[in-house]
């Protein structure tokens, strides 16, 4: 092989050498800046919503749904020691916070990060109606899947917890939506009857989702 062929391949070689440390030392970089975002979401999210304290708190078991480790298509009952109110309202919300704040670990969270929990209240036939911020829809991952593992999160630790409960109606910034993030129907009544009951470390099998809505066809002319 002639010198300056010899040369060029060694060149190629550190250059794609050099190419492969450079990108997996980025990928390590944003690795670190998305868990420092990530950190720095739950700071903020603290100050601006703290954790809801009220008299009547009492320590207690709770059955929290989250992502099954084993099955991630699947919700894990997991059970959780904290304060809970004697207050109805108060107690959902405290639920909820707990859902959003403290997935036993990153990968078994099933509402972002950046989601807020705005109003709860519960009217006399016992329909309960959660009005949570723009980002529970904004900052949701794309797919049927994530939605409808968020909504049911949401609707079997109530029923686990809220026997007082029937339905929920889930509301995004105080206004009724079609779908959570263009898949998940939340326009209609959630019945927390229907979860399916379990007990602590048990998985609870997931409804099959239902098909995502299509866009209605435009008018001819339109």
């Amino acid at each position: 092989m002639p010198r300056r062929a010899k040369i060029a391949v060694i060149v190629l070689v550190i250059s794609v050498v050099a190419g492969l440390v450079y990108l997996r030392v980025l990928h390590q970089r944003v690795a670190r800046l998305a868990r420092t975002q990530a950190t720095e979401e739950q700071e903020r999210r603290e100050v601006v919503a703290p954790p809801i304290s009220t008299p009547t708190d009492v320590v207690a078991n709770a059955q929290v749904f989250w992502l099954s480790t084993t099955q991630p298509d699947r919700l894990a009952a997991v059970t959780v020691q904290m304060p809970l109110s004697a207050d109805p309202v108060e107690r959902a919300k405290q639920l909820i916070g707990a859902l959003i704040t403290n997935p036993p670990t990153s990968g078994q969270r099933t509402l972002p990060v950046g989601a807020t929990l705005l109003s709860f209240y519960i009217l006399p036939d016992g329909t309960a109606v959660a009005d949570f911020s723009d980002a529970l829809a904004s900052e949701m991952p794309s797919g049927i899947l994530s939605e409808w593992m968020a909504v049911n999160s949401i609707v079997q630790t109530l029923a686990a917890n809220m026997p007082g409960i029937t339905r929920l109606k889930i509301l995004i910034h105080g206004q009724e939506a079609e779908t959570l993030a263009g898949h998940v129907d939340i326009s209609e009544f959630f019945d927390l009857k229907a979860a399916p009951a379990t007990t602590p470390g048990m998985v609870a099998p997931a409804p099959t989702p239902p098909p995502a809505q299509q866009p209605k066809p435009a008018a001819p002319g339109g």
